[in-house]
């Protein structure tokens, strides 16, 4: 039994209000990822992950591996944020924002511009090749691939800084990892918006699959007024309903699905075949809509359309998101600008003074984690008189610096007895004092 041979499509420029926002979408989100990383802030880069330094930047915040929390609020917030708002609106997501959309319209953008509109490039992938059809192709195709290779080196930047990155890359001296990733994603941006585009959407993406577990029958969904379209006909026959069987709605389609056939799980809810019905209604002077963001509920005539507020999906999505945002802002408001990593040294558990008493040795490590110099004090507590064995004196620290320091703990031996003891370090900011961190450890006595 043969394969069937896969169809190449070829979507039809479409325009409109809904084509305008999503327009509007790609050149906001690009401006964002590509300009992002040239930002400065502080005499630094605003957003920059220094995986060398275990340091990550956003604009006035600073993280550390320790502030990975945030993250995983972050991830889990953009997750429920995907599944509330396909649960009100379907496919948003994927129509106006994913990258993999973002993208392939570029790719689509770049192509109309060298080898013309969607019957040119038709016409020109059916002609045999000669030199005139080579040229263009490989025009289109270098354009592509000078685009990828520039979101590589974006996405690069984002841990390298740009400028050192941009001067490596002059040089000719750009390291290894640097440019692996920087090839790495440009082949994948090329392969999947280039080559593979609604292919990536109908077969890779798994949230095509599962989008109908998300939808209800409130949910606005692209759908065909199918009362009103049918039978389908010419404008002239009275019998016919309010489509004409123009087929412009599956020209525009990136998919290349009939709309009219139904909800389908290619559909990744673009709008376009609204806009092109639209267009087309408005030169019939026809009523817009026969296309339209509507639910199942509406579509069958019901009157008891549950607002967002009674719907059971909504409310508990919108509860998760308010909790887990404001959990996640209120920590974060209230974090300690410092932090502190102890550590007893091992290779000498316990020695004893000239003076009798009992001595552990630590390291401290100290992590300055706001954008301003701070200066701190260290004090020991858990164990009657216990004391460190140096003068308590000031640690100043600049800007997101760390440094580690060396501290030796002494106890009397009567509050030592042998076995390990819980003791606490206390870190106090003099410029900050409000900000107090303590960190457990423990005390080897003999």
């Amino acid at each position: 039994m043969t394969q069937p041979v896969p169809i190449k499509i070829y979507p039809r420029l479409t325009r409109g209000r809904f084509n305008t926002i999503r327009v509007a979408l790609v050149v906001l989100t690009q401006l964002l990822f590509l300009g992002l990383p040239w930002l400065r802030w502080n005499e630094r880069q605003a957003v920059l992950f220094d995986l060398d330094r275990h340091q990550f930047f956003i604009f006035g915040a600073s993280f550390w591996p320790q502030d990975f929390v945030y993250l995983a609020a972050l991830l889990v917030l953009c997750a429920l944020g995907l599944f509330w708002w396909t649960t009100l609106a379907g496919r948003l997501w994927c129509g106006y924002s994913c990258p993999q959309t973002v993208y392939t319209q570029i790719m689509l953008w770049l192509e109309r511009l060298v080898l013309g509109d969607h019957k040119a490039r038709r016409k020109l992938d059916a002609a045999p090749n000669s030199a005139g059809k080579l040229t263009k192709k490989g025009l289109a195709h270098g354009l592509m691939l000078l685009f990828s290779l520039w979101t590589g080196f974006s996405l690069v930047a984002y841990f390298t800084p740009a400028n050192q990155l941009a001067g490596s890359l002059w040089q000719g001296t750009l390291g290894p990892w640097e440019s692996f990733w920087i090839l790495f994603y440009a082949a994948f941006t090329y392969l999947l918006a280039g080559q593979l585009r609604e292919k990536v959407c109908t077969h890779m993406c798994p949230y095509a699959r599962f989008q109908g577990a998300m939808f209800d029958r409130d949910t606005l969904i692209i759908s065909y007024d199918g009362q009103r379209g049918e039978p389908r006909g010419k404008q002239a026959d009275k019998s016919a309903g309010g489509c004409i069987d123009c087929g412009i709605c599956v020209q525009v389609c990136p998919t290349g699905i009939d709309i009219r056939n139904g909800l389908q799980y290619e559909c990744i809810g673009c709008a376009a075949c609204i806009d092109a019905c639209d267009q087309v209604m408005d030169q019939l002077h026809a009523p817009r809509g026969l296309i339209r963001y509507t639910s199942a509920a509406a579509l069958e005539g019901q009157t008891d359309i549950k607002p967002a507020w009674r719907r059971p999906r909504v409310l508990f999505y919108s509860g998760l998101l308010l909790g887990i945002s404001v959990l996640s802002v209120v920590s974060f408001l209230n974090r300690i600008p410092f932090k502190a990593d102890i550590l007893r040294d091992r290779a000498s558990l316990v020695r004893e003074t000239d003076d009798g008493w009992l001595e552990n040795s630590y390291s401290v490590r100290l992590i300055n984690s706001s954008e301003l110099p701070q200066r701190f004090v260290i004090s020991v507590e858990g164990l009657p008189g216990i004391r460190l064995a140096t003068a308590n004196r000031p640690v100043a620290l600049a800007a997101t610096a760390t440094e580690t320091i060396g501290l030796r703990v002494q106890v009397e031996p009567q509050y030592a007895a042998r076995g390990a003891h819980d003791i606490r370090f206390v870190i106090r900011s003099l410029d900050q004092p409000g900000h107090v961190l303590q960190e457990k450890s423990s005390f080897i006595g003999d």
